[in-house]
């Protein structure tokens, strides 16, 4: 069989997508040092349409359509991304699978106004294009206004300084990898403020019948981490993976115990509800499954 010599590794331009490529490159090299790998670069819908649509509204695709065509081309053999920003069903013929440890999966706080989610002023503008975060927002302070708010994260946090915003929801891991921590105001716990699937976890996207490819990812593969994300997953198929729903679900794996944490929400984020549940570390998945429909059952979200 032919070994493989050189990858071409596609990414988008932005600081946070390049900073997450260059982890995955790196991981690539250390496990094998022949190897020649080159990073090009595509821009997508979604790096040049800044229209102020919530990104919940346009969909994941924005962000990965091109990406997935020159895999699907030959262009590139494999791409990385968060695996949050990852569709739950991706085009035919291509599969992903979680890399490297996961990073930090809770949602953080950057405010100017206040040190924590309780202390903003009522009535504080807090921005985030996510509806799940929207929603658990206003579970704690349904004062709040929340909007929308597009861009990296550079010109997030120019937004909030300029005064549009009093406060941002970011995701932690996103702030570690551009080496931005010292703007967290607050960090929340994620099993009251459930992230979302994934989060925190970087993924790598290659044609399903490379096979030669995959025996290389799967070198980097830290099996922790493909634990829990085959649990939150399972919860997110269950409930429906992909709804436009505020869903998320945490999946804290230890020694022997997995703890699953849980929350789907209505579809104008106005209604929320939060589960946790625990049992064997083999029986994640099957945990992660029964909390869904556990949620599902919730009288509000027979009117999805």
């Amino acid at each position: 069989m032919t070994a493989i010599r050189t990858l071409i590794v596609g990414t988008r331009g932005s600081d946070m997508a390049l900073r997450q490529t260059g982890f995955v490159v790196d991981a690539l090299r250390a496990l094998s040092p022949g190897l020649k790998i080159d990073t090009k670069i595509i821009t997508t819908k979604g790096d040049v349409d800044q229209a102020p649509i919530p990104l919940d509204e346009i969909g994941k695709t924005w962000f990965t359509a091109e990406i997935e065509q020159a895999l699907q081309s030959g262009e590139i053999d494999v791409a990385v991304h968060s695996l949050k920003d990852l569709p739950p069903e991706l085009p035919a013929g291509l599969s992903a699978a979680p890399v490297l440890e996961r990073a930090d999966p809770r949602d953080v706080l950057v405010a100017t106004k206040a040190s924590s989610l309780a202390g903003l002023p009522q009535g504080a503008v807090v921005g985030t294009d996510s509806l799940r975060r929207k929603a658990l927002l206003l579970q704690h302070r349904p004062d709040l206004i929340v909007k929308s708010v597009r861009g990296n994260v550079g010109t997030r946090l120019k937004k909030l300084h300029a005064g549009q915003y009093d406060a941002l929801v970011l995701a932690a891991a996103g702030l570690e990898r551009l080496g931005m921590l010292d703007v967290i105001t607050e960090y929340f716990d994620p099993t009251y403020f459930v992230p979302a699937i994934g989060q925190g976890v970087l993924a790598a996207e290659a044609r399903s019948d490379n096979a030669a490819l995959w025996r290389i990812l799967r070198g980097i593969q830290h099996e922790p981490t493909q634990a829990v994300v085959a649990a939150e997953q399972a919860f997110s198929q269950v409930v429906g993976g992909g709804c436009k729903l505020p869903v998320g679900c945490y999946v804290q794996l230890e020694a022997k115990l997995a703890r699953i944490h849980g929350m789907v929400g209505s579809n104008d984020a106005a209604k929320v509800s939060v589960a946790s549940c625990q049992g064997p570390a083999a029986q994640a998945v099957a945990l992660a499954s029964d909390l869904a429909r556990q949620l599902l059952a919730e009288p509000f979200m027979a009117e999805r």
